[in-house]
């Protein structure tokens, strides 16, 4: 991007009934590189804007996959390495792994989704440009924000702005890179 390009435009919106219409009219106008920013989760919000990400899932399986294979190989692989052969025990007593392998499953699962959770979401984000918006320090008290990005392909300063003023948000600042 040149160093003119802005980030975007952001809008304010005192209500969530407001915010959840206006991105309705926003994704009716064909924009699609948007964001909103709310004090609280809203999921008529998030149905609107097409949110349906399975990443999260997929890595809490895989990780206790991953758990479930290392806890039973590890303790398989210590059973035929050194056998116990005691009183008709079987060389594989899995109700003797049940515990060990219950505990690495979900061990894993949540190492695998709190990793992936911070790599999916590029955290820590010390600096993000939405931060450098005016009054966006509201968005995590009582405010809501909807953010039209540079990139997104119908995006024009003036088209833009003109748009989000007459869907109704109460304030519009042009967001630097």
């Amino acid at each position: 991007m040149m160093a003119d390009t802005p980030y975007g435009f952001v809008a304010e919106f005192a209500t969530e009934d407001a915010i959840v219409k206006a991105a309705r009219q926003v994704r009716q106008a064909g924009y699609r590189n948007i964001d909103a920013f709310t004090p609280f989760p809203l999921p008529r919000l998030a149905r609107i804007m097409r949110i349906r990400d399975s990443r999260p899932a997929w890595l809490g399986l895989a990780g206790g996959i991953f758990g479930f294979l290392l806890a039973f190989g590890m303790q398989a692989f210590v059973s035929y390495d050194y056998p116990l052969n005691v009183g008709g025990r079987p060389l594989y007593p899995l109700s003797a792994y049940a515990v060990v392998i219950f505990e690495l499953t979900i061990l894993f699962a949540v190492l695998f989704l709190f990793v992936g959770l911070l790599v999916l979401n590029r955290l820590p984000r010390l600096n993000y440009p939405i931060f450098n918006a005016p009054r966006f320090h509201l968005a995590s008290k009582d405010r809501f924000f909807l953010c039209i990005k540079a990139q997104d392909r119908q995006f024009d300063r003036e088209s833009t702005a003109r748009f989000l003023r007459d869907i109704g948000a109460v304030s519009i600042a042009l967001v630097p890179s």
